[in-house]
């Protein structure tokens, strides 16, 4: 079940893009940071009290910590959809498992060994050849702000495990993540403008919000209880998905090397993945 669970968020996030790419003629990347958190916000309160899951939790701190680095992620994120194709986009975020492994030898102490040094290699290489073919000269910085989503992403990953691993709800998780997120760009807005909102731009709002709220809901959902080389391995659908809705969207047809530095991304998170230490695979 986990699997399917991962397949959904996978879709989901793609999908999102999609309308992110979309609804940027309408607002600004801040904007709909804080439309997509908004409806996350109500949509999981209202669940909440449907089925009386209480608010309190004991786990303020984790949640702080992803609702930080999420934002920190889903900013740069939505920032380099706006800039690059949605697939190279998505590759460039799902960097995060060569980073939740850097952070765990860096911060748990954990020994690098020569699997782990292989699979940042493998990553590293995916990255070059993703990004030689498809990005024009001036767009080496979207490169940069795409590999921070990644560590960000990394991050945030690592705090849902945790959660997940310490019986948090997935309903919590979701919420505390998207109110820290509108409470933030929502303080921010108000201090700069908002832009002028219309039915066909409301819509596309509203529909980046239901499929990102679906998609972590899904994602917090396959973390539970399932065995982290399965959920890491099918994270890498998005990309899939993506470059399937950037074809039939955009007509962007990708060179076959930026195919390859895909795979390669792919394959480094996976091996990153499989070795990955128990602290971290196995939180709490």
């Amino acid at each position: 079940m986990a699997a399917l669970w991962m397949l959904a968020a996978g879709f989901m996030f793609a999908c999102m893009g999609v309308l992110v790419k979309l609804a940027a003629v309408y607002f600004s990347n801040t904007e709909l940071v804080f439309y997509r958190s908004l409806v996350g916000v109500v949509a999981t309160f209202m669940m909440m009290r449907i089925y009386s899951i209480p608010l309190a939790t004991a786990y303020w701190k984790i949640h702080c910590w992803r609702g930080l680095s999420g934002l920190g992620g889903v900013l740069l994120f939505f920032y380099c959809i706006l800039q690059l194709p949605l697939a190279t986009a998505i590759s460039l975020n799902n960097t995060w498992p060569l980073f939740l492994v850097f952070l765990a030898v860096m911060l748990l102490k954990e020994n690098c060994n020569w699997r782990l040094a292989l699979a940042v290699l493998l990553g590293f290489l995916g990255v070059i050849l993703l990004l030689r073919p498809t990005l024009n000269e001036g767009q080496w910085d979207m490169a940069l702000i795409g590999l921070g989503s990644g560590l960000f992403a990394g991050v945030a990953h690592f705090n849902v495990k945790q959660l997940s691993a310490l019986g948090e709800s997935d309903w919590r998780i979701v919420f505390y993540f998207a109110l820290m997120c509108t409470v933030t760009t929502g303080a921010w807005l108000a201090f700069t403008t908002f832009s002028p909102v219309n039915t066909e731009g409301l819509m596309l709002a509203l529909g980046v919000g239901v499929t990102a709220t679906l998609a972590q809901l899904a994602l917090s959902r396959a973390h539970r209880g399932s065995n982290t080389v399965v959920v890491g391995t099918l994270a890498y659908s998005s990309v899939l998905f993506a470059g399937l809705l950037d074809l039939f969207f955009w007509n962007a047809w990708l060179p076959v090397s930026a195919w390859l530095g895909m795979g390669l991304i792919v394959l480094g998170g996976l091996v990153s993945i499989r070795v990955m230490p128990a602290a971290v695979r196995k939180p709490g």
